[in-house]
C-alpha cells in the first residue's frame, strides 16, 4: 500500500508521541539520578527539568490518546499548545519592521 493515506498520518503520530513520550521519562530520570547521585545540587534545576519532563509527558499521552481515538478536538488542542510554545517569544514586526526582512 501507498504511504499517504489516514493509517500513514496515524502511525506516524503514534510513533512521534511515543517519542516524545521516551524523551520526557529520560529528562524525569536524569533529573531524579543526578539529585540521587549529588551531581546537582540545586533544587531549583531539579524541579525544573521534571517539571518539564512530565508536561512533555502529558502531551505526549494526550497526543497518543488523540491519534489513536481519532479525536480531531483534542489533537487541535495539541496543535494549540505546541503553536503558543514556539510563538511565545515573537517579536512584534512593528516595533522593528527592518527585523524582519
Amino acid at each position: 500500500m501507498v504511504c499517504g493515506g489516514f493509517a500513514c498520518s496515524k502511525n506516524a503520530l503514534c510513533a512521534l508521541n511515543v517519542v516524545y513520550m521516551l524523551v520526557g521519562l529520560l529528562l524525569i530520570g536524569v533529573a531524579a539520578w543526578g539529585k540521587g547521585l549529588g551531581l546537582v545540587s540545586s533544587i531549583h534545576i531539579i524541579g525544573g527539568v521534571i517539571a518539564v519532563g512530565v508536561f512533555l509527558l502529558l502531551i505526549a499521552v494526550a497526543g497518543l490518546v488523540g491519534a489513536v481515538n481519532h479525536h480531531q478536538v483534542l489533537l487541535f488542542f495539541i496543535l494549540g499548545v505546541w503553536l503558543a510554545m514556539r510563538f511565545r517569544n515573537q517579536k512584534d514586526p512593528r516595533a522593528n519592521p527592518s527585523a524582519f526582512l
